[in-house]
């Protein structure tokens, strides 16, 4: 490449990059909001989530559209070509974050009532952890830094062992008084969006090390989640 024609690509990565921590920080935001939310029943600040998750979408097709013109222009190969791939997938991953963030808000309105402090503080632990999760993941992709995404991609076990231990005792409160079915449900789907929200942080600390190094990551995903296989029974049936 000419000096001139390096100047261009930097110049356009450097603003690819600009835009991804600009949803980073936008997605970073809507998680934080959906958490305070969830675990006040705070039904304004839900809506807000909610709202602004069009922004968060507006931003992944804006750099889609940049990154495909991108490529088209300046032909890159090799690390190059990674490094807007790997923008690519990482913006669609986040999108996905600030989907499941809105999907968490939206409980609020279906939470009206008081719930058990134990309950809720457990599912707000969780969101917690995974905002924590996405924090340090976007500091690692900022970075390049292929050894703190492995660290994030390893946390993500924490998460899961949370989840299956929220799963259990949510489930535990739903056959002990059929009344806390419903707010329990949607108890579990927030604090599913919160282990699914580790998920997608671990995809994009696999991509960080697809960018650094060139290749996948040759372990296997430390995945803990084990609700799908957890049996309970009912309560024994009375001689009445």
């Amino acid at each position: 490449m000419s000096n001139h024609i390096t100047k261009a690509y930097d110049e356009d990565l450097t603003h690819l990059k600009t835009m991804l921590a600009q949803m980073g920080g936008l997605v970073e935001q809507q998680l934080d909001q959906a958490i305070d939310a969830l675990s006040r029943r705070d039904t304004a600040l839900a809506d807000r989530v909610i709202q602004h998750d069009e922004k968060v979408d507006v931003l992944e097709r804006q750099i889609e559209e940049r990154a495909i013109l991108t490529i088209a222009k300046r032909q890159p190969m090799a690390r190059d070509l990674r490094e807007i791939m790997v923008a690519i997938r990482v913006s669609s991953d986040l999108e996905r974050i600030g989907d499941l963030a809105k999907n968490t808000a939206k409980r609020t309105h279906a939470m009206s009532e008081s719930l058990p402090r134990k309950l809720m503080s457990g599912v707000t632990r969780m969101g917690r952890l995974a905002q924590e999760e996405l924090k340090n993941i976007l500091d690692a992709y900022a970075r390049s830094d292929a050894d703190k995404a492995l660290d994030v991609w390893r946390a993500d076990e924490d998460l899961d062992a949370l989840y299956n231990s929220i799963f259990r005792e949510l489930l535990t409160y739903m056959m002990e008084d059929p009344r806390n079915i419903s707010l329990c449900t949607h108890l579990l789907f927030g604090a599913k969006n919160m282990e699914r929200i580790g998920d997608h942080a671990t995809n994009i600390a696999e991509n960080i090390h697809y960018l650094v190094q060139g290749k996948a990551l040759g372990e296997s995903r430390p995945k803990k989640d084990v609700t799908s296989s957890i049996r309970f029974e009912g309560p024994e049936p009375s001689d009445d």
